[in-house]
This record gives structure tokens, sequence and C-alpha cells, in this order.
């Protein structure tokens, strides 16, 4: 049995190559700037597409530096449920329908 076990060597993740004549890949760093000036320095390869907006660890938006941040043209304007009411009844429509119910409301609390 002690002939099959490993000797000298600790098992898992050791390698036995050295990083001796290893070149890294070219890289480049880019700094991001929150709205409240904190800085965001994120590191890509030179060969990466750098992105215009990164998401700082603190979760706030940062806008690369002398960059602007790019409008997406399919953001949609956030719709409120006053919009979505707008967009099946007038405003006469409301008007007259919120006077009706109001009405049902006080007969129901004058026959109480």
């Amino acid at each position: 049995m002690s002939d099959r076990s490993l000797r000298g060597m600790r098992l898992g993740a050791q390698s036995m190559e050295t990083e001796s004549g290893v070149e890294p890949a070219p890289r480049q760093r880019v700094e991001y700037r929150c709205s409240d000036g904190e800085r965001v320095f994120v590191t890509f390869s030179s060969e990466a597409e750098i992105p215009p907006v990164w998401v700082s660890k603190t979760g706030k938006e940062a806008i690369i530096v002398d960059g602007e941040k790019p409008i997406n043209p399919n953001d949609k304007p956030v719709r409120t449920h006053w919009d979505m009411l707008l967009e099946r009844r007038s405003v006469e429509e409301l008007e007259q329908i919120l006077k009706d119910r109001l009405t049902k409301l006080r007969q129901r609390r004058r026959s109480a």
C-alpha cells in the first residue's frame, strides 16, 4: 500500500510550473466616477470594448471619466397608474365616475 501513496507533494491545486518567462496579457486601467465623486478603477484587457457605464461595489452608477452617459433609445419612460388610466378614459369621464361613486357612497351612509 505504501507504494501507491504520493510522496513529497501535497494534494490539491499545486502546479510544478514556474511563472518565469510568462508575460501577462496587455491591460488597461479605466477610471469611472459616480455622481457623488466616488472613483472606481476597473482593469480591462487592452482588446476589450470599454463600457461607458459601470456599477460600483456600492451599487451606484459610475460614468467613464471624460465620457458622457449614453442615452439608451430602448428605455421606456416610466408609466404611472395615472398615465395608464388616462389612456383608457378622459379627465371628464373620470370626474363623472368620481361624482357617481361619491353619490352612491353617501346614499349608503344615509341608509345605514
